[in-house]
């Protein structure tokens, strides 16, 4: 109590504070110190003897404000405004008190008479306004703020295109050295038809950037922002030239490489295309990336030679390079040249390649029916790399293919002993208990599976099935309600026990799948299932589009949504689909792979596939309404 009211004595001497240049960090004190106590009145009596001490304080007056009655408070600004008519905060502050945007306006337009060359008056005037009103005032407000640069775009994009022209002309007379002036006026002329225009003032952007004192990092950042946002609102010639000045300035900065060649094989021609990237490897030998970019392009448009040529300028570029290796390797080996493949690996085995070679030289073998060398190729590769699980895999698969199924479960075995955690394996292993010896001795592999690989859904979605197959119905139901208490965000699971549940059950188990993952693309693909089969055509294609659209790469989704515009769809939806499938190029899904993989299949383009996994599609919903019957 005694040290309050010593306090209060000390911030009560305001005619010592006003002294000491007028200090309100004690009148700051007592202030707050007569709140806590509950002293209002005290606090306010305090306050006003402050505004007579200190008149020209605005903190004592937003201050004196703060602690008044609503009644009051317009007041005591007032008096404020009145004291200092050129404070921003406290003409802000008698806006803050108006209840309506008319009001507000007409203190803040008085601000402005007192203060007209406050942004911070002339921004807050300019929201409360109507699209012609928020133009004149701009037009003001670039007279009295002529150096800020928010303001001139603000009112370049009020204008016609002709008045928008002139209004940034002027900006650019006073503010030469601002990038977003030019890239607003290159925008402007890009929207309007006028690309060649568009490039005029993007031809001086390089000039006016340089001088800027701003950091490189965030030079480069800024300018691939500003690139990446003209891209997405087709403003294409403004985000090129955007980058062609980057990389004046960056010239070794792979990021902006990539992003220059990703916007030409969009938006430019195969020869924009080649010429940056012959460039970008000027600058960047050591990227693979770029050198990748480059030789894939080639091949893509039918140059095989030109592929060819510029992955072995890559090798002398970068003669460590597995991937170039690799790349160099596919690229033979899909055009049908098995003994140039073959070279290539066996160099990269000589000079120490890592597992992913000596899995490539199997595949090569396997795909060619050499199964003494692919074998060979395995054990060797399995010496060196005993805990790469796809080669165990492999070797189990070469030995199922060719009937030996105890060597098979062999290798298979062999294979979890130095990859335990490899649902791979296991699941081969299950599949092939099963063939040899029934569903007992799989449902041994699976448990122990799981006991090893806890709250894993593929190793429990495969119990299910196992059940399934085998007519255990009830084994397999209560096998997928412990699936989903272990595995309750699991997308695979839900949608599998969506289609498990009688009909009349299905919609409110999705809406239960939904309640947990109403992003995933198993329950999106499952729900959409269901409108088809209630023959809801339009909601059927929605939900298939946001499967496909949230997992591009699974190809299951792709092959269900084509096998349904096959159905339903016109031609074009069709042609829509298949194309938007050879884009994504989709690696995974279930069935997808189970096709794609297969032996026969290799080299097939992904039409191809599609068209197969659609087939497959088709035999098991057959297969399925057998079985029902």
């Amino acid at each position: 109590m005694q040290g309050y009211l010593i306090l209060r004595g000390l911030g009560c001497c305001l005619s010592q504070l006003s002294k000491q240049i007028q200090n309100t960090h004690g009148l700051d004190c007592c202030l707050r110190l007569e709140e806590v106590a509950g002293k209002i009145a005290a606090a306010r009596q305090l306050i006003k003897k402050g505004c007579e001490e200190c008149p020209k304080n605005e903190d004592v007056w937003l201050e004196a404000c703060r602690l008044s009655s609503p009644d009051e408070a317009k007041a005591v600004i007032a008096k404020g405004v009145k004291a200092i008519p050129n404070s921003v905060k406290l003409w802000m502050q008698a806006a803050k008190l108006e209840h309506d945007d008319a009001n507000k306006s007409r203190v803040l337009r008085k601000g402005l008479e007192h203060i007209p060359d406050s942004v911070r008056l002339w921004k807050a005037v300019v929201e409360l306004a109507n699209e012609e009103d928020a133009r004149l005032l701009l037009q003001r407000a670039v007279e009295c703020c002529p150096l800020h640069v928010e303001l001139w775009l603000a009112l370049a994009r009020l204008e016609t295109y002709d008045n928008a022209k002139k209004v940034l002309n002027k900006a650019r007379e006073r503010l030469s050295k601002e990038p977003a002036i030019w890239i607003t006026a290159a925008k402007l002329e890009e929207a309007n038809g006028n690309t060649a225009m568009g490039l005029l003032p993007l031809a001086r952007l390089s000039f006016c950037l340089i001088g800027i004192g701003v950091e490189e990092e965030d030079r480069k950042r800024t300018w691939v922002a500003d690139a990446e946002e003209c891209k997405k609102r087709g403003s294409i010639e403004t985000a090129r030239a955007i980058y062609a000045h980057a990389l004046t300035v960056f010239l070794t900065k792979k990021s902006i490489w990539l992003k220059a060649a990703q916007l030409e094989k969009s938006h430019g021609t195969r020869e924009s295309l080649d010429a940056l990237l012959r460039k970008a490897v000027t600058y960047r030998p050591q990227a693979e990336v770029l050198w990748l970019m480059g030789a894939k392009e080639k091949w893509l448009a039918g140059d095989v030679p030109a592929a060819r040529a510029i992955l072995q300028e890559a090798y002398a570029a970068i003669p460590n390079s597995e991937e170039i290796w690799l790349a160099a390797f596919k690229l033979e080996f899909e055009n049908h040249e098995p003994e140039r493949a073959r070279m290539l690996l066996a160099k990269a085995r000589e000079r120490g390649g890592t597992e992913r070679v000596w899995m490539k030289s199997a595949i090569v073998e396997r795909e060619l029916g050499n199964t003494n060398e692919e074998r060979r190729l395995l054990d060797e590769g399995l010496k060196l790399f005993p805990s790469f699980f796809k080669l165990w895999l492999m070797l189990g698969q070469l030995e199922e293919r060719l009937g030996n199924l105890e060597q098979a479960k062999e290798a298979y075995e062999s294979g979890l002993k130095h990859c335990s955690s490899c649902i791979p394996l296991w699941l081969s292993l299950a599949n092939l208990e099963e063939k040899m010896n029934g569903l007992s001795k799989a449902r041994a592999v699976l448990t122990m599976a799981r006991k090893k690989n806890p709250q894993n859904p593929e190793l429990w979605l495969a119990a299910v099935r196992a059940e399934s197959r085998h007519g255990y119905k009830k084994e397999a139901d209560i096998l997928m309600a412990k699936a989903l208490q272990e595995c309750s965000n699991s997308g695979i699971l839900w949608a599998a026990s969506i289609e498990m549940v009688p009909r009349p059950q299905r919609k409110t188990k999705s809406m239960d799948a939904l309640k947990k993952l109403d992003q995933d693309p198993h329950v999106i693909a499952a729900v959409a299932k269901l409108f088809w089969l209630d023959r809801k055509v339009d909601k059927a294609r929605n939900w298939l589009n946001r499967a496909v659209t949230l997992a591009p790469d699974i190809g299951d989704y792709w092959a269900l949504y084509y096998k349904f515009e096959l159905q339903h769809g016109t031609e074009e939806n069709q042609k829509d689909v298949l194309k938007r499938c050879i884009a994504a190029e989709p690696k995974h899904g279930e069935k997808w792979q189970a096709i794609s993989k297969a032996v026969e299949n290799s080299h097939h383009p992904t039409e191809a596939i599609l068209k197969k996994v659609v087939i497959a599609l088709g035999k098991e919903e057959s297969s399925a309404e057998n079985s029902k019957h």
